[in-house]
This record gives structure tokens, C-alpha cells and sequence, in this order.
């Protein structure tokens, strides 16, 4: 495997952003010659990126098969369109280095949780935009995401928000700008097939952000893949012990299927080779 800390940063990002890549070595005694990559962007109320929905996640996509990254993006006090644009960098390395690590560049998967899907649902909603590609002075065609996982995503700034991250993402632009980043309006054939995931008892980004998500997908003709829990607080990672949190949080079995739900979806696209 090759493992690096990779520099994403543009001119406004904090310090501490950066791209953690974990790639799989190559061997000619395997059929496979490319492999799809996954990159994570954990969750937060973009004020932190979590622990929970980092590097664990990038393991279980390794454990699959697949390249994984976690990108620790920046968070308050830098606003819009920062983060954004370090995931665009991401994006923009993957397909740089695609030769170099046997990276399939139809197969670039960005996965969110909470925040962190707001991010790459924003991301698959504008990455074709003009300032996009002159911000990174990277062409569009090497910013294009394949498909992307969204868990318990923050997506509405409307009536069933989760208020405090637009807050900390818009920051004095907040009341200005936070529906231009309500994404259940910006949907449109730029954005890639979609998996989501969420719970029914979520309290803090109500479950109405997917939905709202979804339907929008559906009336664009976007494949999409939903799953609704009735079980399960807010921010459940994997769901099992192994991204428990230190106050005993996290742990819901009737959710844990979620990921091996994903691997399925992702398997049936691959094989397709779309």
C-alpha cells in the first residue's frame, strides 16, 4: 500500500487541511488493472472533521478493493467555497496520478457524511462550473466525479436545516448566501448516481434533507439508491463497534448493513463498466 499526506490546499485553506491517500499496490498476478477510488470527507458540522468517518471508512473501502483517501478539508473560520475547492484538488490528483496508481478515473466515488455529504453534494453539483476549473486551473473534464455516497447528509438550509453548518460554511455570508447552497435546488445532469443513507430518529440533520435530495434526483433522472432506518441517532459511521465513540454512541445494528449495501451498489456499477 502506499500511504501519503498529499498538499490540497488553496490560498484560503487552514493550515491542517490535507489529502490522505491510501492506494493499493499493484500486482500482475491480479485480473484487476484499475481499481475505482474512494474518496471521504467525514462529517463535522464544518466545524471539525470527524475521527469516526475518517480513516476506519478509508479501511473498509481498502478491505473491498478499492483506492481510499481521506480529505480533511478546511473548516470554520474558512467559508465557501474553500473546502470545495480542496476537494476539487483531490479530484484533480486522482486523475493526475490515475497512471501512476492504477486509478480509474470513471470510478472517482466521493463519499460525505452529515457535513461532510453536504461537501460532495455540493462538489457533484458544481464542479463543472466556470470558477471552479479557473480556481484550480484544472480542466473539467479531470474534476468529473463517477458517483458519490452520501450518510445522513446535511443538504437544505430551508425548513428542516442543520442551521449551525451553513453558519460555520458561510460565516457573515450566512444569511446572504445559505440558499444558494441549499442543495436540493441545484440538482441537474452534471450530478453522478448516487447512494444515501439515513436514519428515521436522526435529530440533528432530519431525515427530510435525503428526501428532499432524492426526489430531486429521481425528477432529473439520476440513478439513485436510498435507504431509510427507522433506528439510529445522528453521525453512526459504520454503525458497529468498530467506529464506536468514546461515550458508547454509534452503535446501531439494524444500520451496520449500510456499508456492505454500498459495496453491492458499487460492484453492480463497476461490472456494468459505466
Amino acid at each position: 500500500m502506499y500511504y501519503a499526506k498529499v498538499d490540497i490546499r488553496n490560498k484560503n485553506s487552514l493550515e491542517d487541511a490535507a489529502l490522505y491517500v491510501y492506494l493499493l499496490d499493484d500486482s500482475p498476478k491480479l485480473a484487476i488493472r484499475t481499481r475505482p477510488v474512494v474518496i471521504i470527507c467525514p462529517g463535522g458540522g464544518y466545524a471539525g472533521t470527524s475521527d469516526r468517518e475518517a480513516e476506519i471508512m478509508a479501511l473498509q473501502f481498502n478491505a473491498m478493493g478499492y483506492h481510499a483517501a481521506v480529505l480533511r478539508y478546511s473548516v470554520r473560520p474558512a467559508v465557501f467555497p474553500t473546502a470545495l475547492l480542496e476537494l476539487g484538488s483531490a479530484v484533480g490528483w486522482m486523475y493526475e496520478h490515475a497512471a501512476q496508481f492504477h486509478v480509474n478515473t470513471n470510478q472517482i466515488v466521493l463519499t460525505g457524511f452529515s457535513a461532510g455529504g453536504h461537501l460532495v453534494c455540493s462538489y457533484c453539483e458544481f464542479w463543472n462550473q466556470k470558477w471552479v476549473e479557473e480556481a484550480l486551473r484544472i480542466s473539467s473534464d479531470k474534476l468529473r466525479p463517477g458517483a458519490m455516497i452520501l450518510g445522513y447528509p446535511v443538504i437544505t438550509a430551508g425548513e428542516f436545516g442543520n442551521y449551525s453548518s451553513f453558519q460555520h460554511l458561510l460565516g457573515d455570508a450566512y444569511e446572504t448566501k445559505k440558499m444558494d447552497l441549499s442543495l436540493e435546488k441545484h440538482v441537474g445532469p452534471q450530478v453522478p448516481r448516487a447512494f444515501i443513507w439515513h436514519t428515521f430518529e436522526d435529530q440533528a440533520v432530519p431525515v427530510q434533507n435525503s428526501l428532499l435530495l432524492v426526489n430531486e434526483l429521481v425528477k432529473n433522472g439520476i440513478p439513485v439508491e436510498f435507504h431509510l432506518f427507522e433506528k439510529g441517532p445522528h453521525g453512526l459511521s459504520l454503525a458497529n463497534r468498530r467506529s464506536q465513540s468514546i461515550k458508547g454512541t454509534g452503535l446501531q445494528p439494524g444500520c451496520e448493513c449500510w456499508i456492505e449495501m454500498a459495496y453491492r451498489w458499487l460492484e453492480e456499477w463497476i461490472l456494468r463498466g459505466e
